[in-house]
């Protein structure tokens, strides 16, 4: 059976539908056999990944971002047992591709489409937020205030955009009370951030969780508060460091975990893999569910 291509044509603001005539030509020259579904509304790759699982389709193939992933991961895990999530493959047409970062997945589409081809594949983590699966991070607080205040900007293209939408979103200085529950600690009081890792990379730019690895059965979280604008300036160029050394600043933990729970005094903004909930939310549960996908690599 050949694969499932599922293409989001909105993915980079619409450079997804541009880019597919050489994203088709890649894959024919790897000679990958595939059939094709084109996502005509937000989110309809969840719809289409379902029904590719349920033909049985394998891998599916993901044309898009991060956000296209994990909209096939959460279509997959419609049909199939989510401890066995089978493979996916990753045509990297978003903005950021952090994901794609993560795993070393090359950014060039014809050499994505030969590591498609070649059929090896790594083993991977899967989170769970409030129901909903992501491949890669997920998050309260600052960062989907930041990730809103990117949607808006339509002046700057590409990952500066990202940089851009940080610096306003800082400027707002946004902060929460709440309680950070995990299976081996507790925290309470005054957050500016909480930022769940699978993997290490978001926005393109940022190491909000550096230490995390999709394949060690945990989750990496970050969380932390800083009183004064001035405070959260002085770590931004930090977490774009690999190194991860802004999680040494003081008021900012790293942990490991396999749950945990937020509960906040006021609603904050949440994503999943950069997509954002469509309510601000007070409360979010995660969960890790380990080794269960497999990405081509």
């Amino acid at each position: 059976m050949p694969a499932k291509v599922i293409l989001n044509p909105y993915s980079n603001r619409w450079k997804a539908q541009k880019r597919w005539a050489e994203a088709e030509f890649a894959l024919r020259a790897a000679g990958v056999d595939f059939d094709l579904a084109v996502s005509e509304r937000p989110k309809g790759a969840v719809a289409l990944a379902a029904q590719a699982a349920r033909d049985g389709f394998s891998p599916i193939i993901a044309a898009g971002g991060d956000g296209t992933v994990g909209d096939v991961v959460n279509g997959i895990a419609r049909v199939r047992p989510e401890t066995d999530l089978g493979t996916i493959g990753i045509l990297p047409l978003g903005t950021a591709n952090d994901l794609v970062a993560n795993l070393g997945i090359p950014l060039d589409l014809q050499e994505a489409a030969r590591v498609i081809a070649a059929g090896k594949t790594r083993v991977i983590d899967v989170g769970q937020v409030n129901g909903q699966y992501f491949a890669n991070n997920s998050a309260i607080g600052l960062e989907p205030y930041v990730t809103q205040k990117q949607a808006a900007i339509t002046w700057i293209k590409g990952i500066p955009r990202y940089l851009v939408a940080a610096v306003q979103g800082i400027l707002d200085h946004p902060t929460w009370n709440g309680v950070v529950e995990w299976d081996a600690g507790r925290y309470e009081g005054p957050l500016t951030l909480v930022s769940v890792g699978n993997g290490p990379r978001t926005g393109g730019l940022f190491y909000m969780a550096p230490h995390a690895n999709p394949s060690d059965g945990k989750l990496t979280f970050i969380y932390g508060y800083r009183s004064t604008r001035l405070n959260t300036f002085s770590i931004l160029p930090k977490t774009m460091n690999p190194k991860g050394d802004f999680v040494h600043e003081q008021g900012i933990r790293e942990i490991d975990c396999v749950w945990l729970k937020i509960s906040l005094d006021r609603p904050s903004p949440a994503h999943a893999d950069g997509e954002l909930f469509s309510q601000p939310v007070t409360e979010v549960e995660y969960r890790i569910i380990p080794g269960c996908l497999r990405v081509s690599v």
